[in-house]
């Protein structure tokens, strides 16, 4: 069997594993990161595409991955609201500290190197000021949608190792 052989029947079958298990399509953004994550951390796989990632002991929760060199964790393509007031409490209530626990997680090629867990209030309180920042300029730009990132340094001071 040649490389692009196996290659075409491993891509059906991790197609046909998510179809019968219900977790959506596997190259759907980072869907196959989330399940390998979710697997990894013993959590169970979020049933939707849309909202959390996981749920672990504590309820639902958000996954990060990267393969950068250096662990960070980006928070792009947020919806944006109307005033400032509201975009906070979008964040507070539905986006951000909604999720009691978010993994953030580093892979060097397939393989996961580190996993690291932060509170979801700290999150959002590491990335509010940088949100802040962004919001007035949103209305310049061709994607009107927020994003902002935990650096290495944020996530190991706020985080816990778990891998």
């Amino acid at each position: 069997m040649t490389a692009a052989e196996e290659f075409s029947k491993l891509f059906e079958r991790m197609y046909e594993l998510c179809n019968d298990n219900g977790w959506g399509d596997p190259f759907s953004y980072a869907r196959s990161r989330e399940i390998h994550i979710a697997g990894t951390l013993k959590h169970k796989i979020s049933d939707t595409l849309a909202g959390a990632d996981g749920v672990d002991e504590d309820g639902e929760c958000e996954y990060k991955s990267t393969v950068s060199k250096h662990i960070n964790g980006t928070y792009n393509g947020i919806s944006v609201h109307p005033t400032w007031r509201k975009q906070k409490t979008y964040l507070l209530k539905e986006k951000i500290a909604k999720y009691k626990n978010h993994y953030i997680v580093r892979y060097d090629g397939g393989k996961i190197v580190e996993i690291w867990k932060l509170d979801g209030m700290d999150v959002f309180n590491i990335l509010l000021p940088k949100l802040k920042k962004k919001y007035p300029t949103i209305s310049t730009k061709k994607d009107p949608r927020l994003g902002a990132s935990l650096t290495k340094k944020e996530i190991y001071e706020y985080g816990v190792k778990i891998l």
